[in-house]
């Protein structure tokens, strides 16, 4: 598919992150001439967190993470690209068994400090000969790059995705790195796509959860496409500790703040970077919402905007109608009051205290709305409660990428 007119102008460049090894190949889950295989080895004491779909139809692989992750450590992850492995019964689990306990046996660890996550196609059961063969021809391969890790968790992605960030612990500095697949089925009940973190800072586990929970809160559940929640939606994140710096367990830690700051903002890095390759995406849509009851009451108005049909096929044709911003604000279910009600289209206050603003010029509206990045900005005028959303237009594309996906 031809690469998305929002994408970054290249892959950035990634430090290495000590205890990560990574690997790909093609195990051939679908007729696809590429990897579609990823493989991380990562050394002992490496710790893990994460966070899943809240969909009630959770892929095996989602399953086995749920149970895997309060252990808090790890020593592989395997990403499949094909084949969600999602509805699939007792097949689908047992892929899962299979890959794991192959994994386990050639790193002399235990099944549950291996991670599984597949993405693509629901209803398929992976099939146990591919996995198991690409599995023992993953461990053989040479090492891969950052980039040929991102390129191979993609599906309709259009662009491999991943950044990279530091901190400083201490008297150590550490890496933090992630890579990102996710284009479409983008509305995060948690997260809404696959998504890996590595960094080689000493962090305790449960600590470690709770900043990536911190993290998502402001990041990936800040995002949508299309309204749909997928059912293999998960973000990992691993710790290797080689930076050797004391180990952070706590907010009171020094070092805790800057290092939730970076994971913070590499966070947001990944999950606008899904959006800039919605399917079909020509506009990157920021939607501001202030003035709210409260912050999650401005988060739920936000989406409602940022999920609107109507909204994102005006922002596609450049349409300056802000009669649907207000009609998503009403339909979102959260206080508001119309003659309080105030909307912006970039800098340009086009409606005031529930009312056009009066000699209101579209011009300029116009010029922003002509641009590939947009921002909606919406005042309730209720009180403090505030939200940031990040969303993209709604084109015909999108309906050509999924009527042909499965073939």
């Amino acid at each position: 598919m031809k690469r998305s007119p929002l994408a970054p102008e290249s892959f950035p460049e990634l430090p290495p992150v000590p205890g990560v090894r990574l690997a790909v190949t093609r195990a051939g889950y679908k007729g696809w001439d590429r990897a579609d295989l990823t493989f991380a080895a990562l050394d002992e004491g490496t710790t893990v967190a994460g966070v899943t779909t809240k969909s009630r139809c959770p892929s095996p692989e989602v399953d086995w993470c749920r149970t895997a992750l309060p252990l808090g450590r790890a020593r592989a992850l395997v990403v499949n690209a094909g084949n969600s492995n999602a509805f699939t019964g007792n097949r689908g689990r047992a892929a899962v068994e299979a890959i794991t306990a192959r994994v386990a046996k050639a790193l002399g660890c235990q099944p549950s400090d291996v991670f599984v996550a597949s993405t693509g196609v629901i209803g398929v059961p992976l099939p146990i000969d591919k996995a198991e063969a690409g599995i023992d021809s993953v461990l053989c391969s040479e090492r891969a790059t950052w980039e040929e890790a991102a390129a191979t968790i993609m599906t309709t992605d259009t662009f491999p995705k991943a950044a990279a960030r530091s901190a400083v612990i201490g008297d150590r500095t550490v890496n933090i790195v992630g890579i990102i697949k996710g284009s479409g089925m983008i509305a995060p009940d948690m997260a809404t796509m696959l998504g890996f973190i590595f960094t080689d800072a000493a962090v305790d586990a449960a600590f470690l959860q709770q900043m990536l929970g911190a993290a998502n809160r402001q990041s990936y559940s800040c995002i949508t496409v299309d309204g749909d929640t997928s059912t293999s939606d998960t973000v990992l994140a691993f710790a290797t500790g080689k930076a050797r710096n004391a180990p952070l367990t706590s907010v009171d830690d020094p070092g805790a703040d800057a290092f939730q700051a970076a994971l913070t903002d590499l966070c947001i890095d990944l999950a606008q970077q899904v959006v800039r390759d919605g399917e079909g995406a020509s506009k990157f849509i920021t939607v501001d919402v202030t003035g709210a009851e409260s912050d999650a009451s401005a988060h739920r108005i936000a989406m409602s905007i940022a999920n609107s049909p109507l909204v994102k096929t005006a922002m596609a044709g450049e349409d300056a109608n802000w009669g649907r911003v207000v009609m998503a604000v009403g339909k979102a279910g959260e206080p508001a009051e119309r003659d309080l009600l105030s909307i912006r289209f970039g800098m340009t206050e086009v409606a005031r205290h529930g009312l056009a603003v009066e000699g209101y010029d579209e011009a300029p509206v116009a010029a922003h709305l002509k641009g590939s990045e947009i921002e909606i900005g919406v005042d309730i005028g209720l009180r403090g409660g505030r939200a940031t959303v990040w969303t993209c237009d709604l084109t015909h594309g999108y309906i050509s990428i999924n009527a042909d996906y499965r073939s």
